[in-house]
């Protein structure tokens, strides 16, 4: 693919301090959060965990973003692990049983049996809200510059949209940490080359990158 047509696609135009600044520098944080398995609660349960959860919807003053990835899950340690007992095994009867687990499991993956999913909240934040600018200084795009210390201000008042839906999202159960630059930048490699993440390949990130 031509290099001006993935920047057309792709809307990033950096990553930086945990916040992702999109090309017309309005910012993103991310939220990784975790999973309650829904069904095998009570319905008692069940009814006070949707209960909290419209609380926690209707609490909200801007706009989120629920996103599930899923992908195949990378366990290319434990089958080199098996291979490795196989080797090692003296018994040979045992040695036979740990060769016909290792070629089931294979098996099973190119199947697309094992997958994992994971779950993010997308909090947005623009210089517009920043600044209340007029519609004269909206239409002269006087929010398309973003300077360091309009960066810093946007990002603390970010940040306290990102505490607030933590809290909201705890209530209903669910942990969340933010993600850092690291793993921001993971993540959306991942998303543009599912392929190498699945075997667990990341490029080397430079470490001004991740200051």
């Amino acid at each position: 693919m031509a290099k001006g047509t993935t920047q057309q696609i792709i809307e990033i135009d950096q990553i930086k301090e945990g916040v992702v600044i999109l090309r017309n520098k309005t910012l993103r944080g991310i939220l990784m959060v975790s999973s309650i398995n829904f069904a095998l609660k009570s319905e008692e349960e069940q009814n006070a965990i949707t209960f909290q959860f419209q609380n926690f919807l209707n609490s909200l003053d801007f706009s989120i973003e629920i996103v599930v990835q899923s992908k195949k899950l990378n366990i290319t340690g434990y089958l080199e692990k098996l291979e490795e007992l196989e080797e090692k095994e003296k018994i040979e009867l045992l040695k036979i049983q740990i060769a016909e687990y290792r070629k089931f499991i294979m098996k099973f993956i190119k199947g697309g049996g094992i997958m994992s999913k994971q779950f993010f909240v997308i909090i947005p934040f623009s210089l517009v809200e920043l600044h209340k600018l007029t519609a004269e200084e909206t239409k002269q795009k006087k929010a398309a510059s973003l300077t360091e210390e309009r960066f810093q201000r946007a990002r603390t008042q970010l940040w306290q949209r990102m505490e607030f839906t933590a809290l909201g999202l705890r209530r209903c159960g669910l942990q969340s940490i933010p993600l850092n630059t690291t793993e921001l930048i993971e993540l959306f490699w991942s998303l543009y080359h599912p392929e190498e993440s699945e075997v667990g390949y990341y490029p080397e990130i430079p470490p001004e990158l991740t200051e």
